[in-house]
């Protein structure tokens, strides 16, 4: 069957700063921007970090301007000395610099009545509303930088403030709904399952056959992370032949791999677990010794989770596993703090404190040091409770400190997620 395209629309991404080249702050924006953009229908083609540097500054504008339809830009904006990306967008695109007086009274009235400032207006704050006047406004309700929107040889660019949650509003309120209306975009569809308990090899082996049969415009990704591994199908075009075809796909992906199956959605475990839990009607508590809060900290990251989380025992000291959990003495004697015997009892301990259905407990080993011979760092136990029944799982990981507990937590809600689906 003859398909018919629809010209795809590109964008590149230009982050500013050199505290992201020096790791000083973690680049987030560019992420959240190409998610939202992919869901409109735009293809993110490139993304760069530069520095505070004009010349670097400008060749990226040069090189991004041929190479995508939109430039979306973030960083620079600020009131301090090293802010140059406003100057620099002036004389890149032929402007003089104008004082914008609808945003000198949204930051006036920020400072004046929001921020409640004792001193007068600076005056660089007042620069702040200053403006290229080849440029288009793009208000900023949540800080006192303007977004700026620049056309140059068919392509738009937009500088936005490099602060994240005052790029989402203007990306929110202005970006995303002027792309819509300025560039026919196609239809983006995806569709994501997550598996574990099986490696990105072996997976790729049980799938082979079906992946190499494929049509052209569906692709396939592997993403693993944190030992599960996300498959996600993505095509473009007409709409109702992209559902169609990804619906049958992903139909017979699910079948492939259904031994390894954890959710056919594209959502977190905390998410994963909150489902499953609202779903049976049933709640959880966690008793956590490695992860030290970890494991609660993602469920309760999630709106809602008060209806299935109570609560969770942090018992990273033997005395709490005791007096708290009522961890026997002569089990940690015995066995020591990281063992099957020690999580089981934390496990049913943290039942009895919290009056849950069920709960999940661990402790480990998670480095640098710490470890032994017969426990060697990455060395943890799971335990899953619930009345009358308990399993347990052992883990043996491999990496930094910080990944090891991202992993026990994320293993840790798996366990917890097959277990309710099997006892609930």
């Amino acid at each position: 069957m003859e398909r018919n395209y629809i010209k795809r629309v590109y964008a590149s991404i230009i982050t500013i700063g050199d505290e992201l080249l020096i790791g000083q702050v973690i680049d987030t924006n560019s992420a959240w921007m190409a998610q939202e953009l992919n869901k409109i229908g735009v293809w993110v083609k490139h993304r760069v970090a530069v520095g505070d540097g004009w010349d670097d500054i400008w060749q990226a504008l040069d090189e991004e301007g041929r190479r995508s339809d939109i430039i979306l830009i973030t960083g620079g904006l600020g009131p301090t000395a090293d802010d140059i990306t406003k100057p620099l967008l002036c004389e890149y695109f032929g402007g003089k610099m104008i004082m914008h007086q609808e945003t000198l009274a949204h930051v006036t009235y920020l400072f004046e009545h929001v921020f409640r400032r004792p001193m007068p207006l600076l005056e660089r704050n007042r620069k702040q509303a200053e403006v290229p006047d080849v440029c288009t406004v793009l208000k900023n309700t949540n800080g006192t930088a303007p977004g700026m929107l620049f056309e140059k040889e068919g392509k738009i660019f937009i500088s936005m403030p490099g602060v994240p949650h005052e790029m989402k509003g203007i990306m929110q309120e202005h970006v995303l709904g002027l792309v819509k209306e300025r560039f026919m975009l196609p239809f983006i569809g995806h569709r994501t399952l997550l598996t574990a308990g099986i490696g990105e090899s072996n997976l790729a082996e049980i799938i082979k056959q079906w992946e190499e049969a494929l049509p052209a415009f569906v692709k396939l990704a592997y993403l693993p992370s944190y030992g599960m591994v996300r498959l996600r199908l993505t095509a473009s075009g007409e709409k109702d032949e992209v559902n169609t075809t990804l619906d049958a796909e992903f139909a017979k992906l699910q079948v492939l791999v259904k031994e390894y199956l954890v959710t056919n959605e594209d959502l977190p475990m905390e998410q994963v677990i909150g489902k499953v839990l609202l779903q049976k009607g049933k709640t959880m508590c966690t008793a956590e010794s490695c992860t030290g809060g970890y494991i609660a900290h993602l469920i309760t990251s999630v709106a809602g989770a008060s209806r299935y989380f109570w609560g969770s025992i942090v018992s990273y000291d033997n005395s709490i596993k005791q007096n708290v959990l009522g961890v026997k003495t002569t089990t940690l004697q015995n066995n020591g703090a990281v063992s099957e015997e020690t999580v089981v009892e934390m496990a049913t301990g943290a039942l009895a404190v919290t009056g849950t259905d069920f709960s999940v407990a661990v402790s480990g080993i998670m480095g640098p040091d710490g470890g032994s011979a017969e426990k060697p760092v990455g060395t943890v136990w799971i335990a899953a409770a619930c009345q009358g029944k308990t399993a347990t799982k052992k883990l043996s990981l491999r990496f930094d400190r910080q990944r090891n507990i991202q992993l026990t937590a994320t293993n840790a809600l798996n366990f917890l997620r097959a277990f309710v689906l099997e006892n609930a």
